[in-house]
């Protein structure tokens, strides 16, 4: 035989209906919403692992084709790369590999080309400084100081100033501005610190103009 509820428990089930008849509905949305959001959020993580290992085997691949100097099969790869994964590190770090390779080459014009899309494309402030030296490198070998001076022209992360001033001054120098490539230079030696190798190079520059860092004089 059935049993009735007693006078408490019928009031707390009659309290419970009329609180779920209130907020039930709105109870409900918030918890679609939520347990939505960690389904995206995992569904994001899921996506974003899934991309980046499929980026990694294509970079792979880039790196084969490098090795075996096959410009074709690079340029496809790298293609390929640029425009799948695009927003990745592996895309910017293809881009240099193939500029390297097709500067190495005699491909200048296919290495800027790289390197100009590590600068419009890349968000890694480090390969974007890469890309600026290297391409300033080639439009100076180019004979093309004024597009050097423009591939320089950005702000990068401090470890790479000293890199970009001493590569000013090359531009400068080659320009016949002996005066403002010295300062250039002069702000390279002082960015580079003492046990830096490269900083011996900056020193036989400022030497050539008349500045000589002796023992004494070095920080």
């Amino acid at each position: 035989m059935a049993t009735h509820l007693d006078l408490e428990e019928q009031e707390q089930l009659d309290q419970f209906k009329h609180f779920w008849a209130k907020y039930g509905n709105l109870i409900s949305w918030v918890l679609i919403v939520v347990f939505g959001a960690i389904a995206a959020w995992n569904g994001w993580n899921y996506w974003q692992r899934t991309q980046a290992a499929k980026a990694a085997a294509l970079y792979d691949a880039v790196e084969q084709a490098a090795s075996a100097k096959d410009s074709n099969r690079l340029e496809q790869t790298l293609s390929d790369m640029q425009t799948g994964f695009g927003g990745t590190t592996y895309a910017a770090q293809s881009a240099l590999l193939a500029a390297k390779v097709h500067m190495e080459a005699g491909q200048a014009d296919k290495a800027k080309a790289a390197l100009s899309w590590v600068l419009a494309n890349s968000k890694d402030d480090a390969y974007v400084a890469v890309a600026r030296l290297r391409l300033a490198a080639l439009e100076l070998d180019a004979k093309n100081p004024e597009q050097a001076l423009k591939a320089l022209d950005g702000k990068v992360p401090a470890s790479f100033e000293p890199l970009v001033a001493d590569r000013r001054g090359d531009v400068l120098m080659v320009q016949g501005k002996a005066d403002e490539a010295k300062a250039q230079y002069e702000k390279a030696w002082s960015g580079l610190t003492p046990d830096n190798e490269y900083r011996r190079l900056v020193e036989v520059k400022l030497a050539s103009l008349g500045v000589n860092k002796s023992v004494g004089d070095k920080q």
